[in-house]
């Protein structure tokens, strides 16, 4: 069986109204062949006829024939525009909106291909339709499934704006989270950069105050060495070193109270008041030897 490229159903709605159409062009037929009948019984009853009166009876089944057949045309039309009137309307309830191509009427391979689906099923005059062809042809939706659809479009439109509510939502919170990220990371740029030079300036400190200690150790051991020489002259300088040792002190307490702020918030901090602590006590076990 020739196929038109439709499924199941709609092939069945096509067989359904071919099958209406071929009906009506029957009935056009036999009425046009009742036109010529009627001429042959009501006024061919003579042998001869002259040619006036054969005109007239050409001419008056003419007439006829063409009335009758414009009607049928004009009828064709009519059912044609009412078909395509039960198509649009079930396809507005869906919101649809069809389109036609009135050039594809007149394609020959088109038409050739439609009547080769009518003589392959029109085979055979005592073929029944089928159970889908009883059917009623395209019954319209009734308004409980239009008041359903309605429904669904709403919920679904209202969906929608939910859903767009929540990305731009979901948006925002998005950039306002990227904004803070790159602020944490200039900050983290910035804390990384003021580490490095603190912990530059700790590195100068406590090689400064090192060297401090080292020059002051030099100058405690030559002290002691002059001392056993010279105990007047060390008894004179001891007052001025006992000077320059609570000089060191309070420089060492002010360097440790400047290492102490700037450290109390970097991990060195700790390391840093063990070796002043290791230094003070280096310190006392000098006053101590000092002292001796």
């Amino acid at each position: 069986q020739a196929e038109l490229g439709l499924n199941e159903h709609h092939q069945n709605e096509v067989i359904s109204y071919m099958r209406f159409a071929r009906f009506k062009r029957g009935l056009c037929l036999k009425t046009v062949d009742s036109c010529f009948q009627d001429l042959k019984d009501s006024r061919l009853v003579e042998e001869t006829f002259t040619v006036d009166e054969v005109v007239d009876m050409l001419d008056g089944l003419q007439t006829v024939v063409h009335s009758e057949v414009e009607s049928e045309l004009i009828n064709t039309t009519y059912t044609n525009v009412l078909l395509l009137r039960q198509l649009f309307s079930q396809a507005e309830k869906w919101y649809l909106k069809l389109q036609t191509d009135v050039s594809e009427l007149e394609n020959r391979e088109l038409l050739e291909q439609v009547a080769e689906f009518e003589k392959s099923d029109f085979t055979s005059s005592n073929k029944k339709p089928s159970a889908d062809l009883i059917k009623p042809k395209l019954a319209p939706l009734n308004e409980g499934g239009s008041e359903l659809l309605n429904k669904t479009v709403a919920r679904l439109q209202e969906e929608n704006e939910k859903l767009k509510t929540r990305l731009k939502t979901i948006e925002t919170q998005a950039t306002a989270a990227l904004d803070e990220k790159s602020k944490l990371e200039k900050s983290l740029k910035d804390l990384q950069v003021i580490q490095g030079d603190q912990k530059t300036n700790t590195n100068q400190d406590i090689t400064e105050l090192e060297n401090k200690v080292a020059a002051l150790k030099c100058h405690f051991e030559k002290t002691l060495n002059d001392a056993t020489a010279n105990q007047e002259f060390l008894e004179e300088n001891l007052v001025t070193t006992k000077h320059d040792l609570l000089k060191v002190q309070d420089q060492l307490s002010t360097a440790q109270k400047e290492l102490e702020k700037k450290f109390q918030q970097t991990a060195a901090y700790r390391n840093m008041k063990e070796i002043l602590t290791k230094k003070n006590e280096q310190i006392k076990d000098l006053r101590k030897k000092l002292s001796k």
